[in-house]
């Protein structure tokens, strides 16, 4: 059974459903773009791990290959003896430094999923898919990690499709585009600063959009809408998302308006 909302169900917000609907509805993307695309290029689901650790000052970084450092407290200085050649230091057995057992600090590890589109022959970026998550929405330094890759992407020749289905947390800021409950941006290099931008309203249709391939290759295309169907069927979430209300809640207008949808037949 396909959602009960003509666009985005704002019910798969909440904190407690989104980080599933953010995956399933990657990989439905991927389904749907690979026959596409196919045989120059395929579609790779990738992640981006961000390791919170626990400080008045939180940071988060990307994981990568750790720099690793043995460290151990300095060796106390016993009685030594002085020649013109050299100096050594001797040490009794009570003086040699000892292990102990300590545990590591509590870490939050968030996981954040996105597609690239790869060119099959050279293995080159060609576009980079976001679905926009609290992790990079928000202020903060995931958000600034986001930005750093992103524009190391747009430096490239690869294009950047943003997706954006949270009322939460600010938009990345465009000049002259409308205000509104979602949105979609298509990034092409060779258009900056000119963005394609798709306003959409919690009442409007999500919108099919161009996935841009490179050089004479038409664009690929997605259909949000139908996706949206797709995942909220397959993952059954009409049986449990409606116990607890939309984050962030709906007001007014648009709170009745959801209820008198949700009460239909």
């Amino acid at each position: 059974m396909p959602s009960p909302f003509l666009g985005m169900n704002p019910y798969l917000e909440q904190a407690s459903v989104w980080k599933d609907f953010h995956t399933a509805f990657l990989t439905a993307m991927r389904e749907s773009l690979t026959p596409q695309v196919r045989p120059n290029f395929f579609v790779k689901l990738e992640e981006r791990v961000y390791i919170h650790e626990p400080s008045g000052d939180e940071r988060s970084r990307w994981l990568g290959k750790p720099d690793i450092a043995i460290l151990g407290s300095p060796a106390p200085v016993g009685p030594t003896t002085t020649s013109s050649s050299s100096t050594r230091i001797e040490s009794t057995p009570e003086h040699q430094v000892k292990s102990v057992i300590a545990s590591l600090a509590d870490v939050e590890i968030e996981r954040h999923a996105f597609i690239e589109i790869r060119d099959r022959l050279n293995r080159e970026l060609v576009t980079m898919i976001e679905v926009l998550s609290p992790t990079n929405k928000r202020h903060g330094p995931d958000r600034e990690q986001y930005i750093a890759k992103r524009t190391s992407v747009l430096l490239s020749s690869a294009t950047i499709v943003e997706i954006d289905l949270l009322r939460g947390g600010p938009r990345f800021p465009l000049q002259d585009a409308p205000p509104s409950d979602y949105s979609v941006a298509v990034l092409r290099k060779e258009q900056l600063p000119a963005v394609e931008v798709w306003p959409i309203g919690l009442r409007e249709r999500l919108p099919t959009i161009p996935i841009p391939l490179k050089g004479d290759f038409p664009a690929a295309s997605l259909d949000l809408q139908a996706l949206l169907h797709h995942v909220y069927d397959a993952a059954g979430y009409e049986d449990y998302i409606y116990q607890s209300p939309p984050e962030p809640p709906l007001a007014g207008p648009d709170s009745e308006w959801a209820t008198q949808i949700l009460a239909a037949p």
